[in-house]
């Protein structure tokens, strides 16, 4: 994931292309393999154990690592040994534009060290970034605004996770300047409801939308049809179902109500926006702890949440 968000620092500072970084990531993907791919790869898992710690990841918010440990399928050793080779994302990065030639790796550690320093980073900071901490990333992300930290910062790092374990390892999450959302095909939506409720849903256009439900349903998907819609929407079932385990872990009871799919819908009130890009298009992930006074206009009418 930090090869991401370095690679639009490289981008926005006019150090290579938007095509380039484009290429380069896709490059990327040639040396960047998943951590069960890589445990298998090793002979320390078979694909059917690799498949249940999948599976186990659906229902709680658990690395890949500490799951096959519980169940006996690694070794605390063999853990170490694997998340090894997953630390060095930045190096396959930098492999990428350098194989290409978009930059030389001096350049590409000179921009290191200033994307250190304009961020305010101590060493452990950004060790724990360049190696993929999503709970350090996600913080240095709402790091101008602590309210909005303190509010969704739980649920964004945990549906950064679920983003890349489910859907897409490459994602890039950028908070919206303005909160708005922008005119969208579909809203997916599902109220976190009890203590601490919240609003969440998806704005997402046709093509994103097949994305995320060819991914989620691991079959291609063409048309959105029910099916396709269903998909989508059954991931944020699932990545909210996860969130409530571990608020209730936190010692917060919360429930959810059942999801509901809303065609050009059109919403206002007091709104956390963050733009999710994937290898396929972005779409917005629109949270809101103030549920009481969100509207939703659709053709169907207004709705108050």
């Amino acid at each position: 994931m930090f090869s991401q968000y370095f690679g639009h620092y490289l981008l926005n500072r006019g150090l290579i292309t938007r095509e380039q970084l484009a290429d380069a990531l896709e490059y990327q993907k040639t040396v960047h393999v998943k951590f069960g791919v890589i445990a298998v790869d090793e002979g320390f898992m078979t694909t059917a154990q690799v498949e249940e710690v999948h599976e186990k990841q659906r229902q709680m918010d658990k690395r890949f690592g500490e799951i096959a440990v519980e169940l006996g399928y690694l070794t605390e050793s063999q853990v170490e040994a694997l998340i090894s080779h997953q630390k060095q994302s930045h190096l396959y990065l930098a492999q990428a534009l350098v194989d290409r030639e978009y930059m030389t790796i001096d350049e590409f550690g000179a921009a290191l060290n200033e994307y250190k320093k304009e961020n305010s980073l101590s060493d452990e900071q950004f060790e724990a970034i360049r190696n993929g901490n999503i709970d350090a990333l996600v913080q240095q992300l709402l790091v101008s605004d602590e309210e909005k930290a303190a509010k969704y910062g739980r649920y964004l790092s945990l549906f950064a996770k679920n983003m890349i374990r489910f859907i897409d390892d490459q994602v890039y999450l950028e908070v919206s300047e303005d909160n708005n959302v922008t005119p969208s095909n579909w809203l997916i939506k599902q109220d976190i409801i009890g203590a601490a409720p919240l609003f969440t849903g998806i704005s997402t256009d046709d093509q994103t939308l097949l994305y995320i439900a060819s991914i989620y349903a691991e079959e291609e998907l063409t048309q959105v049809d029910a099916f396709a819609k269903d998909a989508v929407s059954e991931f944020l079932n699932l990545h909210n179902g996860i969130y409530l385990v571990n608020m209730s872990n936190w010692g917060t009871e919360l429930n959810m109500n059942p999801q509901q799919i809303i065609e050009n819908a059109s919403i206002s009130g007091e709104l956390f926006t963050v733009n999710v890009v994937t290898a396929k298009g972005t779409f917005q992930l629109v949270l809101s702890d103030d549920t009481t006074n969100i509207k939703i206009e659709s053709a169907a009418g207004t709705q108050t949440v």
